[in-house]
């Protein structure tokens, strides 16, 4: 049963003309059905279980739901649809992974079917059964709305028998689409029926002798004795080769969609090109783009230079990797740490705008569909109290809360929270409380030892002397210290010197010019130890007009770059 979505009449008018990609996928899913006539959309995506689930395994079940949704709005959800996460357990398994324990005891089973390798981690009765229950596990934690297959089950029960039996009659068609994507020497070997040894229970790659239609079975000789075995094709005494297989999976389960990977879009055609020989249609989807690291390179699982879900949720919420998922599929992205603090902040900000916003541009809001419609409210924080409107708090201005803070707690940054607005707590701002502790977690991993403070030259000591002078105002006179109180005095002071002056800035006269740049760089520079920052304003409002009046003076004396010189020479020892 899929999860409840609002469907409210000027959502599903303005979902005809919705221009996010998971409309435009939709859109190809609708015109499908209606000419195929089916009463049913089926999405697909798969996994091989020889591996635990990883960050593409998640990407490719969100972007699958985001589609789901989009179509289920387009539709008013008066066309079912279902989500299959299909796990291929009955693959051979190849070689030993190099993150299990036991090592010797899934060596001892190579080749066999992964639903019959002894599980390593001594949990379930197989490595695929621990695999399974991993990837379930992953998946119900995310939320995710699906039904999981498993092949084994599926080859076992019958479920892909009608299917197998075309393939087998049908034998001829697929080899000739196959075999010119071979190598010259796999050519002479290659079947895409692999049948499972009656005695050893390996997965076998051999050539088949023979192929008996009316008995659904194939002949074939075990390559290391000779001796010769009639095998069905059905109840899963033998599988498809993957290509072959992902083909007949298609065709026997009716999926009308399925997104895959670049590096596979060869593997897309052909499996395509074997549905049709086998009488049915090739689901729609797209092939999105991999992944890169930080250095550009395509991210691989062999070589562990990207980055894993535990490590994304270390630092960033569920959701930022949700968006990261949304954003710009169909183009390689750099899949590293430091993209973290950018994909948080900028949900923070969609989650921000979507209450006021209308049906037509919600929908064009990514928090839309990373919640199925029905985001949570964004937690705001507001100083003043009264009709003031409240505002997010950045994981950027958390960042350098921590920074200046000079601690490892949590507990410390809410302390500045609570001053600044102190109706605010852990309990009823969960979602900053989480954002708190990643900040502190994020800072000292990468934040930290990546700071370069620098010491002002005099025209820029004068200037952070004016600016520690123009917020000693606000304690002097007793005036509310609000963010845009605080940020009109700095712009006030960055006017005072020729350097930071702006003619060009809209609205700028001669005898108020606007504030470059500049200004705010030598802040950020100078005291954060950052090339860039939050607006001033609303940091020192939340951290206080007489901390950051020290943080001036600490600057000035040379103490913050003394500070830090200590820190990496302390980090380096």
């Amino acid at each position: 049963m899929s999860q409840p979505l609002s469907l409210d009449p000027a959502l599903i008018e303005a979902a005809q003309t919705a221009t996010a990609w998971p409309f435009e996928e939709a859109r190809k899913l609708v015109e499908r059905l209606k000419r195929t006539g089916k009463k049913e959309a089926l999405f697909e995506t798969g996994y091989g279980p020889s591996g635990l689930p990883h960050i593409g395994t998640f990407g490719e079940v969100a972007r699958t739901s985001m589609v789901r949704n989009a179509f289920r709005v387009l539709t008013g959800d008066t066309i079912p649809t279902r989500l299959i996460a299909f796990s291929d357990d009955m693959d051979g398994l190849r070689k030993v992974p190099d993150n299990v324990p036991n090592k010797e005891l899934v060596a001892s089973a190579l080749g066999k079917p992964l639903t019959q390798v002894p599980d390593p981690f001594g949990t379930h009765e197989s490595f695929a059964h621990h695999n399974n229950a991993r990837l379930r596990e992953f998946l119900d934690a995310f939320g995710f709305d699906y039904e999981f297959l498993s092949a084994t089950e599926c080859y076992k029960a019958g479920r892909f028998d009608k299917t197998l039996l075309t393939v087998l009659e049908r034998y001829d068609a697929v080899m000739a689409i196959m075999l010119p994507s071979l190598r010259e020497e796999r050519q002479q070997s290659y079947s895409p029926f692999l049948p499972v040894h009656p005695k050893t229970g390996i997965v076998m790659q051999v050539p088949i002798d023979e192929r008996k239609l009316d008995a659904g079975t194939i002949v074939w000789r075990d390559p290391a004795t000779g001796e010769r075995f009639e095998t069905p094709v059905t109840g899963g005494h033998a599988k498809l080769q993957w290509k072959p297989d992902w083909a007949m999976r298609w065709v026997a389960l009716g999926v009308d969609y399925e997104m895959a990977g670049k590096d596979l879009i060869d593997s897309v055609k052909l499996s395509g090109e074997i549905a049709k020989a086998l009488g049915g249609l090739p689901p729609d989807g797209f092939n999105y783009e991999l992944f890169l690291d930080d250095k550009g390179q395509k991210i691989s699982k062999s070589k562990g230079n990207g980055l894993t879900i535990d490590e994304w949720l270390t630092y960033g919420t569920p959701d930022s990797l949700r968006l990261f998922m949304f954003n710009k599929p169909r183009e390689a992205k750099k899949l590293y740490f430091d993209v973290i603090p950018r994909q948080v902040d900028d949900y923070l900000t969609f989650l921000e705008k979507y209450p006021a916003q209308d049906a037509r541009m919600r929908l064009m809001n990514p928090v839309w569909h990373l919640h199925a419609g029905n985001p949570p409210a964004p937690e705001l924080v507001s100083s003043g109290g009264g009709n003031q409107p409240g505002t997010t708090i950045s994981f950027s201005m958390l960042l350098n809360l921590v920074a200046v803070a000079n601690s490892e707690d949590p507990g410390v940054l809410w302390g500045f929270i609570r001053r600044y607005a102190p109706g605010v707590s852990p309990e009823t701002h969960p979602r900053l409380d989480s954002l708190a502790k990643r900040a502190v977690r994020y800072f000292e991993d990468f934040v930290k030892p990546q700071k370069t403070y620098r010491l002002p030259d005099e025209v820029e000591a004068a200037s952070l002397r004016r600016l520690e002078e123009a917020l000693g105002s606000f304690e002097a006179e007793g005036r509310p210290a609000t963010a845009e109180a605080i940020q009109d005095e700095i712009y006030n002071v960055g006017r005072t010197e020729p350097r930071y002056q702006d003619f060009k800035a809209k609205g700028a006269t001669p005898e108020r010019p606007g504030v470059s740049i500049e200004w705010f760089n030598t802040i950020y520079q100078v005291l954060l130890g950052e090339p860039r920052g939050p607006r001033f304003g609303s940091f020192v409002a939340l951290y206080g007009v007489k901390e950051s009046r020290a943080l001036i003076r600490k600057a000035l004396a040379g103490d913050l770059v003394r500070e830090h010189e200590a820190f990496l020479k302390e980090r380096a020892a």
